[in-house]
């Protein structure tokens, strides 16, 4: 990989141990990837900041490397694993692990990072023009930059967004090239598919596909969708990119996805016929996602606990509008700086199974909470969830 003299005197250790070890995770990458060089970026989105997903390790290299290393670019941060404003109310989770999460937050902070504590920070900020290269940990906010934003990343992992983000480079490779061919067009064979639906498409996506996919058969979804469609192929593989289209490419592999491969995905995921408790926002919710909620609670309240993940950005938006009044009038839990992911809000000493509809917080529900798992569209939830007159 070819490097500039500055690049080069950096690796060397002239500019700092910081840089030195952050242009070292770059060759590293560059090399592991192909890459003939570095480019500048203007944001890195980082992940690797759940204490429950990085450990000791992860806390102590953060406190450490945060002594002396500043951002050089935008970045924002992936979701803790508590919300501080509501942990007094989780009585499970024991001290140590609302300390080991204070300084991995205070880390992020120290250097220079915006503490947005969100996996969906194209739902906070206005995305840069098209073309613009960035660095994006979060592999469903990575699949939404390069396929809905027109951005150029790669599914980056937490080292190498947090070595772009000091330094303001990355390297040149995969999907930040302007020649990337898509070999594989998926046909879509259902109608009216819901945002569930879309999500078991991205993650049978996410199986067959390789870099970049092709999806036929169906008109661009809504935004809910697109943000299930982001999270399932995040989920499975290595797919970072898709476009719809209305006509297939000759040469392309052609890949049905219909009932057959919806039910394949549905039973690897869906282990219950019901949940203890509900949670909602995996992706996190966007600020229309709580709109339509509130609109779809009004004059109904929740049988059982529900929980619902948005960014803090979003919550405060979404409090302006009054539209939390009617979430929480019907006894749903507003969470910020957290996600159905890898969180430890839910007690598993109290919670077998957990009601929800996304196929990303279903894998990780499953695969790493060790909870079994409900699978159901947002309307079906509603509609199986609720008795008809709300709290007062």
């Amino acid at each position: 990989m070819e490097l500039t003299a500055e690049e080069k005197a950096a690796l060397n250790g002239e500019h700092g141990e910081t840089l030195q070890t952050a242009y070292r995770i770059l060759v590293a990458t560059g090399e592991a990837t192909n890459a003939e060089k570095l480019v500048p970026i203007k944001w890195a989105h980082l992940s690797g900041v759940n204490y429950n997903t990085i450990g000791d390790s992860g806390e102590e290299f953060l406190r450490e490397l945060s002594k002396d290393a500043r951002v050089k670019v935008k970045a924002t941060v992936n979701p803790m694993g508590i919300d501080f404003d509501h942990i007094s109310e989780f009585k499970h989770i024991d001290d140590e692990f609302v300390q080991k999460q204070a300084s991995i937050r205070d880390s992020y902070i120290r250097m220079g990072v915006e503490p947005t504590f969100s996996c969906t920070p194209y739902d906070i900020f206005d995305l840069p023009e098209k073309n613009t290269q960035v660095s994006f940990a979060e592999s469903n906010a990575a699949i939404f930059a390069n396929s809905l934003g027109g951005l150029k990343t790669n599914k980056e992992s937490a080292f190498s967004a947090l070595a772009s983000a000091i330094t303001g480079k990355s390297p040149y490779s995969d999907l930040r090239k302007d020649d990337i061919t898509t070999p594989m067009t998926i046909r879509m064979k259902m109608d009216n598919p819901s945002e569930l639906d879309f999500g078991m498409l991205g993650f049978f996506a996410g199986k067959v596909g390789d870099t970049s996919v092709n999806i036929s058969g169906v008109s661009k979804p809504n935004r809910r969708s697109c943000k299930a469609l982001c999270g399932g192929m995040g989920t499975s593989g290595t797919c970072a990119k898709f476009q719809f289209v209305d006509t297939e490419d000759e040469k392309s592999e052609k890949v049905d996805f219909g009932k057959e491969e919806m039910n394949e995905v549905f039973d690897e995921l869906n282990t219950a016929e019901k949940g203890d408790i509900i949670t909602l926002g995996s992706p996190q919710l966007s600020l229309e996602e709580l709109s339509d909620l509130s609109k779809m609670l009004k004059g109904k309240s929740f049988q059982k606990r529900c929980m619902i993940f948005c960014s803090r950005a979003v919550q405060e938006q979404a409090r302006s509008h009054n539209y939390t009044n009617e979430i929480e009038r019907a006894g749903g839990e507003i969470l910020s700086d957290c996600c159905t992911c890898l969180t430890p809000l839910i007690d598993t000493n109290e919670t077998d199974a957990v009601t929800t509809n996304s196929i990303k917080g279903a894998y990780y529900l499953k695969n790493s909470t060790g909870v079994d798992v409900n699978l159901k569209p947002l309307a079906k939830i509603i509609e199986d969830e609720k008795i008809g007159r709300a709290h007062v």
